[in-house]
């Protein structure tokens, strides 16, 4: 299944679990967390999670399990946790934040920032620009180096987080750009939806370029200004190692390394606690004009379905105009829902990254979609 058909079934399935069962007081979110916490952790091979939710501006969070086996060690609002592909939303409201300032635009061909010429990034003629970037319609492979796109095909095998180790020793950016030469686009621009880290990480030097400062700084930054967030990261300072949560790949048991950092880091490298989350709902939530740039569709694959700049955007008589991201990295996988109808933001996390994982997290937040459902008009 490709990330599109997964990205359309995994809202189905929370979208169809959705009924109204019947008045319920605001006070029961937590009780509602609690039931997707228990579901989730039935599940095999889970043993730890944290959700945090943002309702109507009272927030929540709860942490439940172990992070490992045996060892009493709940996670709890200090533990940073590796949240994977939701770190592209993040790139994106700074890449909002650079065309409502006028400091770029969508239509500006990604050629236009890089370091040298690169007559192959474009298709029948056209360049790729920077809307196909944040929309994964560039036709930019999944991954640089190419080889790692092999290694994620059989993402569940007890190899994979040692080959994806071997495969990033070393490789900063002048490899990156090396390998940026190689890239073959086949195909109409703007049309197909083809999952891109590699053209994430375009998007992070193309705000470098912009601004004139590190992608890491420029973040920083943002966050700290705009939403108060002073604990999340793309590089842990050596005090904070030990917050790190540890997690499991596939059914191995043994815990296995954290994800290592990509060029940029900006596709998948972010670690953060559940308060920081929290404040991100918040923002994304909020009428920050960055967040409203950032959340217009800019494509439509369905008529339910489109994306912004990074986020999966759904459709739905029940949720009305929604938005979707996941993440995932060899031992953690996640979601991140908003629903502005509802005024509703959540976060759940887990310690382990399967082929089931996704699915496992989205059948237990059914119940809460349906507690919040449920009570509205009260």
């Amino acid at each position: 299944m490709n990330k599109l058909s997964v990205a359309i079934a995994g809202m189905m399935l929370v979208l169809a679990a959705c009924k109204t069962t019947g008045p319920a007081p605001a006070r029961d979110i937590p009780t509602a967390m609690n039931q997707a916490a228990t579901t989730l952790l039935q599940s095999r091979l889970l043993h730890a999670t944290s959700i945090a939710v943002v309702y109507r501006g009272e927030e929540f969070i709860l942490h439940r399990g172990e992070l490992e086996t045996g060892k009493s060690n709940p996670p709890d609002d200090s533990t940073l946790y590796e949240i994977g592909s939701v770190s592209k939303t993040f790139v994106g409201l700074l890449l909002a934040n650079a065309v409502l300032e006028g400091k770029a635009t969508l239509d500006d061909p990604i050629q236009k920032y890089l370091p040298s010429a690169y007559p192959n990034l474009q298709s029948d003629g056209g360049p790729i620009r920077l809307r196909h970037l944040v929309t994964h319609t560039s036709g930019m492979p999944g991954m640089l180096p190419l080889q790692v796109n092999e290694v994620l095909r059989d993402f569940t095998a007890h190899a994979t987080p040692a080959k994806l180790n071997a495969a990033y020793a070393d490789y900063g950016q002048p490899r990156f750009w090396q390998d940026l030469h190689t890239v073959s686009i086949k195909g109409p621009l703007g049309k197909d939806y083809a999952y891109s880290s590699a053209g994430t990480e375009l998007v992070a030097h193309t705000l470098e370029k912009i601004h004139g400062a590190p992608y890491e700084s420029l973040l920083a930054e943002f966050l700290a200004r705009e939403a108060g967030m002073h604990d999340t990261w793309l590089r842990l300072r050596a005090q904070d190692a030990n917050r790190l949560a540890p997690g499991y790949h596939s059914d191995n048991p043994v815990g296995t390394t954290p994800m290592p950092l990509l060029p940029w880091g900006a596709a998948g490298a972010l670690k953060a606690t559940m308060p920081e989350m929290v404040k991100y709902l918040r923002l994304q939530l909020s009428n920050h004009p960055a967040v409203t740039e950032s959340h217009k569709p800019l494509v439509r694959f369905a008529e339910d379905f489109s994306i912004g700049y990074f986020w999966n955007i759904g459709q739905s008589s029940q949720l009305g105009t929604h938005y979707v991201h996941h993440g995932g990295v060899p031992r953690a996988q996640c979601y991140l829902y908003l629903v502005p109808k509802y005024q509703l933001g959540v976060f759940i996390i887990t310690n382990q990254s399967g082929d089931a994982t996704a699915n496992a997290m989205e059948r237990a937040l059914a119940p809460l979609f349906d507690r919040v459902e449920s009570m509205q008009g009260r």
